[in-house]
């Protein structure tokens, strides 16, 4: 009989009793993990002197390394091997102070049998609650049981007691009552009319979003499968971005600097320097400008209704941040591009949605919002924005709202309160600029669509848009990324708790509307559009739906 080899099992040592392993997931840029480093030292301090005083161990699942200088996780291959030393039955928990790319030990926590638990801190100056809540986001997806927290310093009773419940049962329990399936609807009102028509329409006539490079950053929970997509009417066109690269080569001088005329005229503010490495410059912005008439004549190559540009991190180390054009393309008033023969402007008079970091939930609430808000008459730019971190102010909870990099410019009240910053180097090695500027107060409707037990979900809420001053609107781009744009979002009738325990994704979802009753007609529109398609809709907080 012939006998073969077998691969030996692996040599996982039980954890001791009563004792937690911890691993952190990183960047993959290693400028990153290196600035974020002392941060999360601080953090795993601060959790694991709370474990302890609870009466129980911390490992450190992995070693921190004095070459690299620090102790992240930063890439899925490291994160495979990292989960060969684990114990696949001890508790285990996942600790976040930093924005991280969950790929990196996905594969680990897919496989592991004990209770799991994602930890962040609650502060602003590096993205680790978005870290958190795009693990989290992805676990979901993904069909992992996790429990999650969050705290300053995990002194507060709140934080303790929920730590102790995980330590005690392996789950941790929050208040979701804020979440409602949507009820039956009204055939007969307008609202409703206009979204089962709008979405018979989608999946009749179809539509096309234009993945520029899939999978950004690691963000599993951005990526929506065909089999997913397709039945909404809804289907993709894979392109790479080395066609990006090579088109805005092909765009001149003289088309970039035409945006640039257009833009001065409409008031935008440019802050530019002269170095390179730190500052904006005009060279910097003339590049992200040709990348903005490569995508629009990609686009219209290839008859998209909406495209998501990964740039990180495919673009990052060949040309300036894609955030400025990304922003440009969110709004109806931009400025015109024409084809390559100049003899056909393109997207006249329209947005062409753009989903940031090729997050494809976002591509799908971007082109149904798009839809309802233009045929109603309103605005229809909308934006993604990182859930970053929040505050109580004058009596409710303020989100700072602050995605890395642009939001459509009547958002902030148009171009002439608009502006544009160099990016952090630390992200963008080769600068670009930002389309920032501080949403205007209004009110508004927020969403995301998710992917939760192997099919399609949509959380919708209303809410609006705090006018804090400007000192505390400057405290709170000071303690995340003054360069990016902020809103101040308040989320009605939805507590900071409930949103973190509830929201499956990095990114929220939001679009304006002129007052409270048209938002609530929009809310209601774009409910019915989503539950015609066949996706579960979930009514977040105080919703009028009538």
């Amino acid at each position: 009989m012939t006998t073969y080899p077998l691969p030996l099992p692996l040599s996982q040592a039980p954890a001791p009793a009563r004792t937690i392993i911890t691993v952190a997931s990183g960047d993959l840029r290693h400028s990153a993990n290196e600035k974020c480093w002392p941060t999360q030292q601080r953090l795993e301090a601060d959790f694991g002197a709370a474990v302890e005083a609870l009466g129980w161990g911390v490992q450190r699942g992995h070693a921190v390394d004095p070459v690299k200088g620090h102790g992240f996780i930063d890439g899925q291959r490291m994160g495979i091997e990292v989960f060969k030393t684990i114990d696949p039955d001890a508790p285990l928990v996942v600790v976040e102070a930093v924005w991280q790319y969950s790929h990196h030990v996905l594969a680990g926590l897919r496989s592991h049998r004990g209770p799991i638990l994602v930890v962040a801190n609650w502060a602003g100056d590096y993205p680790g609650l978005v870290g958190l809540l795009n693990l989290t986001g992805s676990l979901t997806k993904a069909g992992v049981a996790y429990s999650a927290l969050w705290s300053k310093d995990f002194t507060d009773e709140w934080a303790v007691e929920k730590l102790r419940s995980w330590l005690d049962t392996g789950v941790i329990e929050h208040d979701q009552s804020h979440v409602h399936d949507l009820p039956a609807l009204d055939p007969a009102s307008p609202e409703v009319e206009l979204g089962v028509a709008l979405a018979r329409q989608l999946r009749q006539e179809k539509a096309i979003i234009g993945i520029f490079d899939e999978g950004c950053m690691g963000m599993y929970n951005a990526i929506i499968d065909d089999e997913l997509l397709n039945p909404l009417g809804i289907y993709k066109e894979r392109l790479s971005q080395s066609a990006l690269y090579a088109e805005i080569n092909r765009v001149s001088d003289s088309e970039a600097d035409e945006i640039k005329t257009w833009l001065d005229a409409a008031g935008f503010t440019f802050h530019f320097g002269t170095d390179e490495a730190t500052e904006l410059t005009p060279a910097q912005v003339r590049s992200q400008f040709a990348m903005y008439i490569a995508a629009l004549r990609i686009s219209d190559d290839y008859g998209l209704d909406a495209v998501g540009i990964q740039y990180q991190q495919g673009l990052k180390d060949l040309v300036p941040a894609s955030d400025l054009a990304e922003g440009l393309l969110n709004n109806v008033e931009r400025p015109p591009v024409f084809s390559r023969d100049g003899s056909r402007e393109l997207y006249a008079g329209l947005a062409l949605p753009h989903f940031n970091e090729v997050d494809e939930g976002v591509a799908v609430d971007a082109l149904v919002t798009n839809r309802v808000w233009t045929a109603m008459g309103l605005d229809p730019a909308n934006t993604l924005h990182d859930v970053r971190w929040g505050e109580e102010y004058d009596g409710e909870f303020v989100w700072v709202f602050e995605i890395s990099g642009s939001v459509p410019a009547s958002h902030n009240g148009g171009y002439d309160k608009s502006y544009s910053m160099r990016q952090p180097a630390m992200f963008f090695p080769l600068g670009g600029g930002t389309l920032s500027g501080v949403s205007k107060p209004g009110e508004i409707v927020w969403s995301r669509v998710f992917i939760m037990d192997g099919v399609l979900h949509v959380d919708l809420g209303r809410g609006h848009v705090a006018d804090l001053p400007a000192e505390e609107t400057q405290r709170r781009l000071d303690a995340t990324d003054p360069q990016w744009p902020i809103m101040h979002a308040v989320l009605d009738g939805v507590s900071r708790d409930q949103l973190m325990a509830r929201h499956k994704a990095n990114h929220a979802q939001v679009a304006y509307a002129p007052d409270a009753d048209l938002a609530d007609r929009a809310v209601l529109a774009k409910a019915a559009l989503f539950r015609e398609l066949g996706v579960i809709v979930h009514l977040c907080g105080d919703v009028a739906i009538r």
